[in-house]
């Protein structure tokens, strides 16, 4: 569309005076000329909405699936990873803060360029699935995204993306098509969590959950457990039961906590977590721990004799309880998206 110097945004409308409001998300920042939104991306420049981050990227890496995570997608497969500065919530605890507050420089890749390397990289990795927006908030990134995931879509890259899910509909809509896989962060069940410690709200991520589902991508969820605030067993029931009215078999991820950015309290106890896990796998086949080193957290378990199935390592990912979209063991179907790059 243009340079790495950004590109006209999309969603947003002309007021008096130069004021813009986007309409991207439900924060509806009103933009004074010359001023940003509360991502730090989308600037006003002389009456109209501009995407600063188009055709940049501030992080890069090639990773395993699962470090998105996704533990049902490609399970043992990797995938190529991009991230931007720029997010709009503002999360007291927020585990990428450095990307999320554009404290890293940003480096020039057009969506074309960015889907070449990919390809590129694919002749040496031939398990690397496709591309991942990822680390920080990529729907402040859109028009990137957009463009991006149209490219690869057309070359048979599957398209990623990690997020917040605060997004209003129409954009999200129209992005859904072209995504293979999201992960998205419902960070508390509660209204005034989103209000106090993310300034945003709950609702319209429990909409993008539910839009996605609908919409035919695979849908994984992870919930960050902060000591003190969302890590009641109570809240972890409300969440799985929620999620369950869509579908029993969408995975959640309860993710420990680190104290980074605004927030100091402790790291989330290991009994917390387990009581947590507890309590959500009332209502969901499939309940696993992040951000910690224990044996067994990650593994997939069949949710009707208890048999591993696939099991997660420092070594890598076996499915050793894995047969033909089955479990080896009772034959139970497991809700797993191709079982490719898999080790037997």
């Amino acid at each position: 569309m243009t340079s790495a110097q950004g590109c006209p945004a999309r969603f947003y409308r002309q007021l008096a005076d130069d004021l813009v409001l986007c309409e991207l998300c439900p924060q509806g920042c009103q933009i004074a000329p010359g001023r940003v939104g509360i991502c730090g991306v989308r600037e006003n420049r002389q009456g109209r909405l501009w995407s600063r981050n188009y055709g940049t990227y501030a992080a890069e890496a090639v990773d395993p699936v699962e470090k998105k995570p996704l533990y049902h997608f490609f399970p043992g497969c990797s995938i190529y990873s991009f991230g931007a500065g720029g997010c709009n919530l503002a999360c007291r605890f927020c585990q990428n803060w450095e990307l999320s507050q554009n404290a890293l420089p940003a480096r020039a890749l057009s969506p074309a360029e960015m889907v070449a390397r990919v390809l590129a990289w694919q002749k040496h990795d031939p398990d690397c699935i496709g591309i991942a927006y990822t680390y920080s908030e990529p729907l402040v990134w859109f028009e990137h995204v957009y463009e991006t995931a149209a490219l690869a879509k057309e070359r048979g890259l599957q398209n990623v993306l990690v997020s917040n899910g605060y997004i209003n509909l129409q954009p999200w809509r129209e992005l859904l098509p072209l995504l293979s896989a999201v992960n998205i962060d419902v960070k508390s069940f509660r209204e005034d969590y989103y209000r106090r410690l993310c300034g945003g709200r709950l609702a319209p991520v429990l909409r993008a959950v539910e839009e996605a589902y609908q919409a035919g991508c695979h849908v994984e969820v992870t919930t960050l457990v902060v000591p003190g605030e969302n890590d009641s067993p109570r809240e972890a029931e409300q969440l799985a039961s929620w999620l369950a009215g869509l579908d029993a078999g969408i995975p959640l991820h309860v993710s420990r906590y680190f104290p980074k950015h605004k927030a100091i309290s402790p790291p989330t106890a290991l009994d917390v977590l387990r009581i947590w896990q507890v309590a959500a796998a009332k209502h969901l086949h499939y309940v696993y721990l992040g951000n910690v080193a224990v044996a067994g957290a990650a593994d997939t378990i069949c949710p009707q004799c208890g048999a591993v199935v696939i099991r997660r390592g420092l070594t890598g990912v076996c499915s050793e309880g894995w047969q033909d979209g089955h479990c080896r063991s009772c034959g139970r179907r497991i809700q797993i998206v191709q079982e490719a790059c898999l080790d037997e």
